[in-house]
């Protein structure tokens, strides 16, 4: 192809090879309380408020954890939009016992898993979580046994698909060897790429990678990271009229077919502006531009 060439960009992907989704959703975790992601969000009716902008934008991949307030910001969603759209995927994450805002425990044992999907059900309103991701993996419990657990809970119907969050490159096998993974999310961005090969990986299996902190926000503070001012990145942000993170959020779009991104933000106009991302294409001379050092 001709360095100059736009590339296609597809807007969709398909969860488990048959949930299609948006390949820009909204990440929900910032409607939650301070400090720490921990309590109800303190202005409830403006978050519900935003929730439904984004359907109304087109956005139908909403990410959430039990861990997000915690259980406060399942709850928004369902008080916002239940009863929800056809097409609406809600992916929860579960797998830690979070007392306060900043102790934050893993916790795979089976009895758990199986106590926090109840939860998420009874607070998301829904019989079967479309996506349930284990947000990290528990050094206590052997991995297996938290996968198997979560694999029985599929089994019951309870699940539709599983996904990982936070693992290696051999958790992911090691899971794949018990069930079906769909999903990964993991820390990625441009100017963090420590699980390139994960990725990778993901994209040759068909497993939807979802980045977290694709703009290199810490999870647990508050405030739009921005990404430098300098090089590349700056200079093609210039050259389309966008934002430097409208373009980060662009290269990460045409970095996989598979990456699926959950910007947070709790402004509608920033809402906006992230999903603008998806409707200008680059092309690969465009792309090499950016280098790894061109961010902060």
């Amino acid at each position: 192809m001709d360095s100059s060439s736009k590339i296609a960009l597809s807007k969709t992907f398909q969860i488990g090879g048959d949930l299609t989704v948006n390949r820009l959703g909204y990440g929900a975790m910032r409607l939650t309380g301070q400090p720490g992601n921990f309590g109800p969000y303190a202005d409830w009716e403006a978050g519900k408020a935003l929730l439904r902008q984004a359907l109304e934008l087109g956005v139908n991949f909403i990410d959430t954890a039990e861990a997000y307030g915690p259980g406060f910001n399942e709850e928004i969603i369902a008080d916002a939009l239940y009863p929800y759209a056809a097409d609406l995927v809600i992916a929860t994450k579960g797998g830690i016992h979070k007392p306060a805002p900043d102790n934050i425990q893993a916790d795979g044992r089976p009895e758990s898993l199986r106590r926090g999907i109840e939860g998420s059900l009874r607070r998301l309103k829904l019989d079967r979580i479309d996506l349930y991701q284990l947000h990290r993996p528990d050094p206590k419990v052997p991995f297996s046994e938290s996968i198997q657990a979560l694999a029985a809970l599929r089994q019951e119907g309870k699940i539709r698909h599983l996904g990982l969050s936070n693992v290696s490159l051999a958790q992911l096998k090691e899971a794949q060897a018990i069930v079906p993974i769909a999903a990964v999310q993991n820390r990625f961005s441009l100017s963090d790429r420590t699980h390139e090969s994960l990725l990778n990986y993901c994209t040759d299996q068909g497993i939807a990678f979802i980045p977290h902190g694709s703009l290199g926000a810490h999870p647990l503070q508050r405030g739009t990271p921005l990404v430098h001012e300098g090089g590349g990145l700056s200079e093609l942000a210039q050259k389309h009229a966008v934002s430097n993170t409208q373009m980060a959020l662009a290269w990460l779009l045409h970095r996989a077919p598979n990456i699926l991104l959950i910007p947070g933000t709790t402004e509608i106009d920033h809402l906006k502006e992230n999903l603008e991302a998806i409707n200008f294409s680059l092309s690969e001379a465009e792309i090499a531009l950016i280098e790894p050092g061109d961010v902060s």
